[in-house]
């Protein structure tokens, strides 16, 4: 009988150390392949690869598109291509970024609920904010076991606990805790299969690099009155219980703590960008007021030391708005 042979995991900030970790307790005949999704900054090439081959028994390497899965290896999902498993074989996906990621976890996760949740263990490790959530909770219901590290044990454990709470996850434990358990769950027998909805292929898909819909979006979501942060396109509002999403017909998709993330540094930018522009009336306002004077028109020198009062007043409410932005900000970080 088919043991659960892959165990997807995602995690982010702290992610590296807890991955060395794991990596070097792995027992060398691993029933089952391992796939990692980690948020690594795209513009330095990563070494974690040979990394986490020196830290333990099995080899690591990045996934090359159509490659076929092996047990006891480590695949690590390249800079900016979500990784999907499609079967026995990944696949790098080239769609849009995902809470605003590429490679996101969500898309790993709910690959492999579309292709086989019942084989199939996921797990959220250490990171920020809520990536992984949704997926990890596709995962658990058509069949995947899902695993959440103890948020208390976590480096960072804001998405432990996002996951914790929007996924209901099979087993929260410590990190130490992990690779005891991970050898138990790969160990026994596959579930059964569960239908997957038209929803999660439909996400899949988009991952991928297919086309998106909005046709279909109508069908797995309702229209919201947000803009896309990214393409400022319309976003489709997904209620799934605990947890709210948001997906443009495009395909970026946040969660809705990391839309209202978004959505602030849209606004930060749009200040900026105002600020810098009654800044430069000011400067241009004073140089006219200046050779007005110079020139000997007094009324019209007047006329533009008042504008550049205005343009002051304006710009000293613009300040005060980033400023307050900010506090805002600070306060919900904390």
């Amino acid at each position: 009988m088919a043991n659960r042979d892959i165990v997807a995991i995602g995690t982010s900030a702290g992610g590296f150390e807890a991955l060395r970790f794991l990596a070097g307790e792995f027992s060398p005949d691993f029933p089952a392949s391992v796939l990692v999704v980690i948020h690594l900054p795209s513009q330095f090439r990563s070494t974690l690869d040979a990394i986490l081959t020196q830290a333990g028994p099995l080899p690591a390497s990045f996934a090359a598109d159509g490659e076929r899965l092996e047990r006891s290896r480590i695949y690590i999902a390249p800079p900016e291509r979500h990784l999907l498993v499609e079967s026995d074989q990944l696949r790098l996906g080239s769609g849009p970024r995902e809470n605003n990621a590429r490679p996101a976890i969500d898309p790993l996760f709910r690959s492999a609920a579309l292709c086989c949740a019942p084989r199939s263990v996921g797990a959220v490790l250490t990171g920020t904010l809520g990536d992984g959530a949704a997926g990890l909770s596709a995962l658990k219901q058509f069949g995947g076991l899902t695993v959440v590290q103890d948020p208390g044990d976590a480096a960072f454990p804001e998405m432990p606990t996002t996951a914790l709470m929007r996924s209901q996850p099979n087993h929260v434990v410590s990190l130490a805790s992990m690779p005891a358990l991970f050898e138990k769950l790969v160990r026994q027998p596959a579930g059964q299969p569960v239908p997957v909805t038209g929803a999660i292929e439909y996400e899949v898909s988009v991952a991928s690099g297919g086309q998106a819909s909005m046709s279909e979006m109508d069908r797995i979501g309702r229209r919201s009155v947000l803009a896309c942060p990214d393409c400022h396109g319309v976003m489709w509002e997904i209620d799934e219980g605990e947890l709210v999403r948001y997906r443009c017909h495009v395909g970026h998709a946040y969660t809705a703590e990391l839309m209202s993330l978004a959505l602030d540094d849209n606004l930060r930018r749009a200040l900026g960008s105002a600020l810098r522009t009654l800044d430069e009336r000011i400067a241009l306002a004073r140089k006219l007021a200046s050779e007005a004077s110079l020139g000997g028109r007094t009324q019209i020198a007047k006329s533009w030391a008042s504008r550049v009062r205005e343009f002051e007043q304006e710009a000293k409410v613009i300040r005060d708005s980033i400023n307050r932005t900010d506090e805002i900000a600070a306060r919900f970080a904390e």
